[in-house]
């Protein structure tokens, strides 16, 4: 391989890790968390999420404003205090709020019932973020590939489905707005011819409820 064949190859790769750290960053600031996406490690929200289902976490939602039926991710009460950052995702079963703190429990959909320490009690210290997005089975990936190649794509195709996601909302709304200056002017038209007219919407143990944050973190 010659010099400028070299140089070349450099500085594509240069480009590449580049533009992934910008799409990465651009990512966080979007989605207002340091790590949005995360893949599922574990059977417990089947049938709403299944295991290498690839999570998009939206962390500019408020604690306050997180709801029953709402899926999030939080750190397990139980061990985050004991230091251990272990990541789960469930779904908001209850609202314990007291009058001084909101406190939410959770259960994963194919668990029989909530786990003290575990879904409950979840306060805004654990609180993660709301699942906006789910992208399916896209976490074989990190099965297959070795690292960085893996994320690499993984990247790219979140970077993907992101674009499409607000491209598409962009479109929706210029049709909407297209549809509804069309429709003013032809309720104007009918008017001005009415005026020239005579007539006129299981139970499963504490460890199938997690994610593998430690390394199943994109």
């Amino acid at each position: 391989m010659g010099k400028s064949s070299t140089k070349s190859l450099i500085k594509d790769v240069v480009v590449i890790v580049i533009a992934i750290a910008v799409i990465w960053l651009g990512l966080q600031a979007v989605f207002g968390t340091a790590n949005p996406f995360y893949v599922v490690s574990s059977g417990s929200m089947i049938p709403a999420l299944e295991v290498y289902d690839v999570i998009v976490v939206e962390g500019n939602t408020p604690f306050e404003d997180v709801k029953k039926g709402d899926i999030i991710v939080f750190y397990s009460p139980k061990l985050y205090e004991q230091g251990n950052e272990r990541v789960i995702v469930h779904r908001v079963s209850l609202d314990m709020s007291t009058d001084n703190q909101k406190i939410v429990r959770t259960k994963g959909d194919a668990n029989p019932s909530s786990i003290a320490g575990t879904d409950y009690p979840i306060t805004e210290k654990e609180y993660l973020g709301k699942v906006e997005h789910v992208i399916p089975q896209v976490g074989y990936i990190t099965q297959i590939l070795q690292p960085p190649i893996n994320y690499i794509i993984i990247a790219v195709i979140i970077g993907v489905m992101v674009v499409r996601h607000f491209a598409g909302k962009e479109k929706k709304k210029i049709e909407f707005q297209y549809t509804k200056d069309d429709s003013s002017e032809h309720s104007e038209l009918e008017k001005i011819t009415d005026d020239h007219s005579d007539s006129e919407y299981t139970k499963t143990s504490e460890k199938d409820e997690s994610l593998d944050n430690d390394k199943k973190e994109i």
